[in-house]
């Protein structure tokens, strides 16, 4: 029996690969031997570049770079491959919101900056392809920081140029493009979300108050992504208002789309695809995935939903190990899920849970396999 391991991170605890071992572990501990193959799988979120780098034996580039408030700098870096001379950057390294404090989160003030720097070392250095994902951010200044990095010219009425952050977006008045042309080959966004850039669906209405933002800071943003939109599509005669995933990382998808030649694509779709898990389920008896919680959301576009997907497509069962389980039991399922298990057993709290997430998680596991594989 081959069982393929394909899970995501535990968001705060465990890193996808870290959660893929765990699980092997487990199963061995109960079927010794047993064939394993372990896919660690992100959706275009935190840890897309980690799980990215096992699957394609990519290594991390480091950089210095500005950090989601202007005034500093952080460690950043992006996955290289260098078989296909392609490039990762994963935004968060660079404007992620674990990146600041409680009391430091303001996207009136934080910017993508960074982002476009890693962009620009990257091509710099020889990438021929680039992938940009977009989970985790402390920004909702619609990608101008990035765009600003690359060379873009963002200026008000008076011809000066803007600021940093979501609270500049309203005094742009006019856009220059870079005079080297830009980019010289287009960024593959990797998407988890369909949330357009502005309405009540938007990247400030949504995703501003998870990001710091105050009712009053949620009204200033709005009005400066609606105007970003505006001037985009007056001046460059790109629509992004109502974009399918243009709202992801405070817009940052939107400026790719206008800025760099950019493409939205499914991030989980893309992580399956690179990491080569339909070949690796063509002969499973089994796929495992999960996540710290799972709910409705994790079949909307999330990294379950791609599994089950994919392992219907190729009549194989899957089962979700997961921290713990909050969908509903009416709620409807995948025809391939066969199995759902929570690792936090009933009446245990949360602290104690992720104290001991690692030996949950490796237990949740060998009981699978004693009652699934070896009944």
């Amino acid at each position: 029996m081959k069982i393929v391991v394909a899970m995501d991170s535990f968001k705060g605890r465990l890193s996808a690969v870290e959660a893929c071992e765990l699980v092997r572990d487990g199963l061995r501990q109960a079927v010794p031997g047993l064939e394993v193959q372990l896919v660690p799988m992100a959706d275009g979120g935190e840890g897309t570049a980690q799980a990215m780098m096992t699957a394609m034996r990519g290594r991390w580039r480091p950089a210095t770079v500005m950090g989601p408030l202007p005034d500093r700098e952080v460690e950043a870096g992006y996955a290289w491959f260098p078989e296909q001379s392609l490039a990762l950057v994963e935004m968060a390294a660079a404007a992620g919101l674990t990146l600041l404090e409680p009391d430091e989160q303001n996207p009136l003030l934080t910017t993508t900056f960074g982002v476009g720097q890693l962009i620009r070392q990257a091509v710099d250095q020889g990438a021929t392809a680039l992938m940009l994902t977009v989970g985790g951010s402390a920004t909702v200044d619609g990608g101008v920081g990035a765009a600003m990095a690359l060379g873009w010219r963002f200026l008000d009425s008076e011809g000066a140029p803007v600021g940093y952050g979501g609270g500049a977006l309203k005094d742009i008045a006019r856009i220059e493009p870079p005079s080297s042309g830009g980019l010289p080959l287009p960024v593959k966004v990797l998407c988890d979300v369909t949330n357009p850039l502005c309405g009540e669906l938007g990247a400030a209405t949504v995703y501003g108050p998870q990001k710091g933002a105050t009712p009053e800071m949620v009204r200033r943003l709005e009005e400066g992504l609606s105007n970003l939109a505006h001037v985009v599509e007056s001046q460059l005669g790109t629509s992004l208002r109502y974009l399918a995933g243009a709202g992801a990382a405070g817009g940052l998808a939107a400026g790719a789309v206008a800025f760099m030649n950019g493409s939205l694509v499914s991030g989980i779709d893309e992580v399956m695809r690179v990491a080569g898990l339909e070949a690796a389920l063509r002969d499973a008896d089994w796929v495992i995935t999960g996540e710290g919680k799972f709910d409705e959301q994790s079949l909307q576009g999330k990294v379950v939903e791609g599994i089950t997907r994919m392992a219907a497509a190729s009549h194989t069962r899957a089962a979700v190990l997961a921290g713990c389980v909050t969908l509903d039991e009416a709620a409807p399922r995948p025809s391939a899920l066969r199995v759902v298990k929570a690792t936090m057993p009933s009446g245990m709290t949360l602290e104690t849970a992720i104290e001991k997430g690692d030996e949950l998680l490796r237990e949740a596991a060998a009981r699978f396999a004693r009652e699934e594989i070896m009944a």
